[in-house]
């Protein structure tokens, strides 16, 4: 069992925390940001990460991992490799989350939801009203960090292999664009201007 400290150290060591002064796929501001994608390059220390937290949902009868696209995906293949089940992954198709490239769910199949990083749990929350859409059964959410301090509700119950209480900040009230700090959107959905 990983430790928190041995967790931080992969994420370390693999460049995941940056300091600055970032707009979250949310919108909101954060003078944190959790870059996810720079530990799942390295396949060891992913496979660590997801293996640990596989072993949380080991005996759920799991037979379905979905995440959405694109930070979720290489995580949601090793959730389902250490979980021996099918890996699926939701896209947006004209801003509407969905299953697209002909994959199904079928109705009552037990469904693992992961996500990289979860800060309102807006993405989960969307992937698992796709399943539930299909008639699938979401029987929790794995996620590699919880920024949220455990406050994002997104209808199921969350495991988080750890847990962050990052400040965010609404646009309006933010002290970073006060203080004239640069301002970088660095994750991968863009949003409405």
């Amino acid at each position: 069992m990983l430790s928190r400290e041995e967790v931080l150290d992969i994420f370390r060591h693999t460049g995941v925390l940056w300091e600055g002064h970032f707009v979250l796929t949310s919108g909101l501001h954060s003078g944190r940001y959790l870059q996810c994608a720079r530990v799942q390059q390295f396949p060891e220390e992913n496979t660590l990460l997801c293996r640990e937290l596989a072993a949380r949902f080991k005996d759920r009868g799991i037979t379905t991992v979905i995440g959405p696209a694109i930070g979720a995906i290489i995580m949601a293949y090793e959730m389902a490799r250490q979980l021996g089940a099918r890996c699926l992954f939701t896209e947006r198709e004209n801003g509407v989350m969905t299953l697209r490239r002909s994959f199904t769910l079928e109705p009552g199949e037990k469904v693992l939801v992961v996500e990289d990083v979860i800060t309102t749990g807006g993405s989960v929350r969307e992937v698992i009203e796709v399943v539930k859409q299909h008639g699938a059964v979401p029987v929790g959410v794995g996620v590699l960090v919880d920024r949220s301090g455990g406050r994002a509700d997104v209808g199921a119950p969350v495991e988080p292999l750890i847990t962050f209480d990052i400040e965010t900040y609404q646009p309006g009230d933010c002290p970073l664009c006060r203080q004239g700090v640069p301002v970088v959107k660095p994750g991968s959905r863009q949003l409405k201007p």
